[in-house]
């Protein structure tokens, strides 16, 4: 019976990250044609590059940061409740997960911390999850970040940020320690990969003609909508695994069911969170602009992630909603208030719905502390701006991180790629 055990949630694990996986080629897609017709195959290339470096930085020593032996860096402080001393863990101890392989001895071919699958199926699900947060980045600098420096931040980003910020979190950090509760990671990667990109992006500045002089908004349409809603319906189909591979295993009653709520709240945020989006289209424009409900659906989707096996159908459709709502405004507040460039509403739809997704945990967990929700963004949100700012910033030293104004105006597929997307369209 436990081998059956171990080899059916061996398999959910792996099923699961391939549906994440195909997720990759969700926003590839959205970003695609999201962006100007001129910038479509760069996009392309940043999405298949940052994958392929985030699988091989994970197993370098990405994985083993996240879930490490002990921690280098830790902070002593009060007594838990059978008078032991709590340890607050901050920096873990790095390594490396290179011979990860079936020749490992039997009992480490199973998760050494007594979950019921193998490492390596752990590994596979845990690394598709690293390569979102990074293509969350890749769309909000679409137009002017130049590939090879691109590259060179998710290297930094896929090794380091990502794994020691999720380590607090998932690995037994100060941030599980504490009580902070992200079921699949509305904070831990969208909110992550979101300030990073706003790190990024307050280096990078805007694209060539975006903002005119006088304060004017300068719109840049994408290149192919039906590309774009067909990207948003790959990340819909993938979130399944994304959320409900987050359960970890399949092989009991409890943990069947607890599945099936996490299926049937993560569809159901992401159609509350188009409908949002539509109505206050409709509602302030008298029009229901695509963008916005393609965004209305991400944004569903990130609410619910922080917490979807605990509301019912009809709550997650509430918290979608709302997130609809948010990244409609939060999108406008960007682009026209603070000025600031995301072609594709990243920033927003992972970022600021991240933190809603994050603080209505305890409306539905009566287990979660808003206080201690609130200490995760703080935490999050922090860390991810300030280390991607600051890489970046010295990435920018030996190589320059923004195109030319030459560049962006032939466009980084010709510039940077060779190749045109659409060679046809002049």
């Amino acid at each position: 019976m436990e081998e059956i055990k171990f080899a059916l949630d061996t398999f959910y694990a792996i099923m699961s990250g391939a549906l994440v996986m195909w997720m990759a080629a969700g926003f590839t897609m959205l970003e695609a044609g999201l962006v100007q017709k001129k910038n479509v195959s760069e996009i392309i290339t940043k999405n298949l590059g940052l994958f392929s470096i985030a699988c091989v930085m994970y197993l370098l020593c990405g994985f083993v940061l996240m879930y490490p032996a002990d921690a280098v860096l830790a902070i002593s402080g009060g007594l838990d409740e059978a008078g032991e001393v709590i340890t607050y863990g901050i920096l873990p101890a790095i390594g490396t997960s290179w011979g990860l392989s079936t020749d490992m001895p039997l009992e480490e071919i199973g998760m050494a911390y007594g979950m019921n699958y193998s490492q390596q199926a752990d590994f596979f699900f845990q690394v598709v999850f690293v390569a979102t947060a990074m293509s969350i980045i890749s769309g909000a600098v679409a137009g002017r970040m130049k590939l090879l420096p691109f590259f060179a931040f998710t290297v930094i980003l896929t090794g380091f940020i990502y794994p020691v910020q999720g380590y607090w979190n998932w690995g037994g950090g100060f941030l599980s320690t504490l009580g902070y509760s992200d079921y699949a990671g509305s904070g831990t990667v969208h909110l992550l990969g979101a300030a990073a990109a706003l790190g990024v992006v307050a280096l990078l500045g805007p694209r060539n003609g975006k903002y005119g002089a006088n304060g004017s908004v300068n719109p840049m349409p994408g290149s192919n909508i039906p590309l774009a809603a067909l990207g948003v319906l790959i990340l819909w189909l993938g979130w399944f695994g994304f959320n409900g591979g987050s359960e970890l295993v399949i092989s009991d009653e409890a943990s069947a069911i607890a599945v099936s709520q996490v299926f049937l709240n993560t569809n159901m945020a992401a159609a509350g969170g188009v409908i949002g989006a539509l109505l206050v289209s409709l509602v302030l424009t008298g029009k229901s602009d695509v963008t916005m409900v393609i965004n209305g659906a991400i944004a569903g989707l990130v609410a619910i992630t922080a917490g979807p096996s605990a509301p019912s159908g009809g709550e997650a459709v509430i918290i979608g909603l709302i997130g609809g709502l948010i990244v409609y405004a939060s999108i406008l507040f960007f682009d026209r208030t603070l000025k600031i460039d995301d072609p594709v509403g990243a920033i927003s739809a992972h970022g600021i719905v991240g933190i809603f997704g994050v603080m209505v945990v305890p409306f539905t967990n009566a287990d979660a502390s808003f206080l201690t929700q609130l200490y995760g963004v703080i935490a999050i949100a922090g860390f991810g701006f300030i280390t991607s700012y600051g890489a970046v910033y010295l990435i920018n030293i030996v190589m320059p991180i923004r195109a030319s104004d030459e560049e962006q105006s032939v466009g980084l597929d010709i510039s940077e790629i060779g190749v045109e997307a659409y060679p046809e369209f002049k």
